[in-house]
C-alpha cells in the first residue's frame, strides 16, 4: 500500500460505477480497504441512495483508516453509505446470492496472489463462479492488477462474463500502468 500512487484504484471504482445498469440503489462491495482510495472513489461516484460494503481481512487496517490514515482518502469510513465487513471477501461472495450490483476486487497484486496464497481462490474458476452468483443480472465484477494476465481474462470468459480489459496509470499521466478488468454478468434469460 502507498498513498502516492492511487489513480488506478480510483479508476477501478469509477469505471465499475460508470458501468452500473442502475446506480440509484446500487449495492456495491469492495474487497480490500487498503488506504481507502477505492472506497472513497466509489462513494464519490455513487448517488446518496447507493450503499457500499468494504471487506477487510485485517482489523488493524480498519482501525488505521478510522485514525491515522483517515484523512488520506477523505474519511470514507465516515460516510453513512459505507459499511465495514471485517472478514474475507471470498467468504462473503461465496455466501451471497444476487446481492450486489458491483464487486470491486483490489486484493493483493491482482489475479496472481502474491502476499497471501489464499487470495488465489478469489481469482480461480470457483471464485469467479461465486462472484457471478453474488452479482445481480448485468452486475459488474471489477478487478485491479499490477500486471496483465491473459489466463485470468480467459477464466473470466469461461465463467460466463463479458470481459473488458483497460490499462490504467498508477499516477495520472505518469509511472507504471496497471490493469483493470471490467467483467459484466449476463442478465437473466
Amino acid at each position: 500500500m502507498g498513498s502516492r500512487m492511487h489513480a488506478s484504484e480510483e479508476a477501478l471504482a469509477e469505471g465499475a460505477c460508470a458501468r452500473l445498469a442502475s446506480p440509484a440503489n446500487a449495492r456495491v462491495v469492495v474487497g480490500g480497504l487498503g488506504m481507502g482510495f477505492t472506497l472513497a472513489a466509489a462513494l464519490r461516484t455513487l448517488p446518496a441512495t447507493a450503499g457500499v460494503t468494504v471487506c477487510e481481512l485485517i482489523p488493524a487496517i480498519v482501525a488505521w483508516n478510522r485514525g491515522a490514515l483517515a484523512e488520506l482518502a477523505g474519511r470514507p469510513l465516515d460516510d453513512a453509505r459505507a459499511t465495514v465487513h471485517v472478514g474475507d471477501v471470498a467468504e462473503l461472495l461465496h455466501d451471497s446470492r444476487a446481492a450486489f450490483d458491483a464487486i470491486l476486487l483490489d486484493v493483493d497484486n491482482g489475479p496472481a496472489g502474491l502476499t497471501r496464497a489464499s487470495n488465489d481462490r478469489l481469482y480461480s474458476a470457483d471464485g469467479l463462479r461465486a462472484a457471478a452468483r453474488a452479482l445481480r443480472p448485468h452486475g459488474v465484477l471489477a478487478v485491479w492488477s499490477v500486471a496483465p494476465d491473459t489466463g485470468f481474462s480467459r477464466r473470466l470468459a469461461t465463467a460466463g462474463f463479458r470481459v473488458e480489459v483497460v490499462p490504467a496509470r498508477a499516477r495520472a499521466g505518469k509511472d507504471s500502468r496497471h490493469v483493470l478488468w471490467f467483467a459484466r454478468r449476463p442478465g437473466a434469460p
